[in-house]
């Protein structure tokens, strides 16, 4: 085998160390070598100068692939995060819908006058000598109670039932519009929209079935016959606030509504033009969820409506025809109920009593 190669000055002189430096020689830099090496050493200024970086610096290229590995993590990520939203949307242990509401029960007895009806040509002196001379007007007249927190809910989400409630009242029953058998959607709106089939099928078909009443659902007159002697409404009643569950809350009002009607078309200055009280008691239940509450809405349960005086003859499922002053109810029991018909509430009547009118 051939040596390493020789130095740049040749072989080295006879009698030099060999032997066992020659397995070193290819990893030894000789003194030849060394002075051959050109050596370079920076002045002071050019050491103060930094003229080298101490981190060497990314190239262009590496740079644009850290972007965009960026970018693909972050691609990443959003696709994991989109994916959770949408296993959780469409989790099959997701909680069921919750049930449709109940349809409204309600019941209208008419309560029909002993005798004639009492008038006056001044409303003022109507009330003045009735039961409700005592009533406070309008709105005033529901009173709000002091709403408590229960077991599930804030006093502010009784307070929240209870507004609603007092202003379905306000809107279903001294609402001018609503009475004068005009427009609706002011009760309407306020209703769970799960119900509103119920309330329109209502109104495009009345029916004494105990589910389709317009009067059922707020207190109209006839237009062509009745109209409002006084807007000044006499309201008095109560209203009361209950836990049901851990998500409902049932709200129970009792109200009596006092109206001074005139018949259509005659003006209050002739002489002839004379006022009649016509009492309304309404008895409604309401219910509120937890999206109801939010929505400012209610689901209405139960409606219980006695008013006078009223001839029982008289159909009081679509408008109230009252008996207007110096009227009479005609003889006779309500309409007839036919035992063989369905979806027919029973025909009920009841008897206004003397003490309930005018006392004039």
């Amino acid at each position: 085998m051939g040596g390493p190669e020789e130095p740049p000055e040749g072989t080295p002189p006879e009698g030099a160390p060999a032997g066992g430096e020659d397995e070193y020689r290819s990893v030894v830099f000789d003194e030849s070598f060394v002075r051959a090496a050109r050596l370079q050493e920076y002045s002071a200024q050019e050491r103060l100068d930094d003229h080298t970086h101490a981190v060497r610096r990314r190239p262009a290229m590496a740079r644009k692939n850290f972007s965009k590995q960026a970018m693909i993590l972050v691609l990443l990520i959003a696709i994991a995060f989109g994916t959770a939203i949408y296993m959780g949307v469409r989790h099959p242990y997701e909680a069921p819908a919750a049930p449709p509401p109940e349809p409204l029960r309600m019941t209208v007895i008419p309560l029909s006058p002993p005798g004639s009806v009492p008038g006056a040509e001044k409303v003022d002196d109507l009330y003045a000598h009735s039961p409700a001379a005592q009533f406070r007007v309008g709105a005033e007249g529901i009173n709000m109670p002091s709403a408590r927190r229960t077991s599930h809910f804030s006093d502010g989400q009784i307070m929240t039932a209870l507004t609603t409630a007092k202003d379905y009242l306000v809107e279903s029953s001294l609402d001018p519009d609503v009475l004068t058998g005009g427009a609706v959607r002011s009760a309407r709106i306020l209703l769970d929209p799960r119900q509103l089939d119920q309330f329109d099928e209502s109104f495009a078909h009345p029916a004494a079935d105990g589910r389709h009443a317009p009067t059922g659902w707020l207190i109209r007159f006839d237009p062509t016959k009745t109209a409002l002697a006084s807007t000044g409404i006499r309201v008095q009643g109560t209203l009361h606030a209950t836990e049901t569950d851990k998500n409902t809350i049932e709200v129970t009002s009792d109200h009596t509504f006092v109206y001074a009607l005139r018949p259509v078309g005659v003006d209050a200055k002739d002489g002839h033009a004379k006022a009649s009280l016509f009492t309304v008691r309404r008895e409604l239940q309401f219910r509120f969820d937890r999206d109801d509450l939010r929505m400012h809405q209610a689901e209405l349960l139960v409606s219980y409506t006695q008013a006078g005086p009223l001839a029982c003859s008289a159909d009081a499922a679509n408008q109230l025809r009252p008996l207007l002053a110096g009227q009479k109810a005609k003889a006779g029991g309500p309409a007839g109920t036919d035992p063989y018909a369905t979806g027919d509430a029973t025909a009920l009547c009841g008897s206004l009593s003397a003490t309930a009118q005018p006392s004039l």
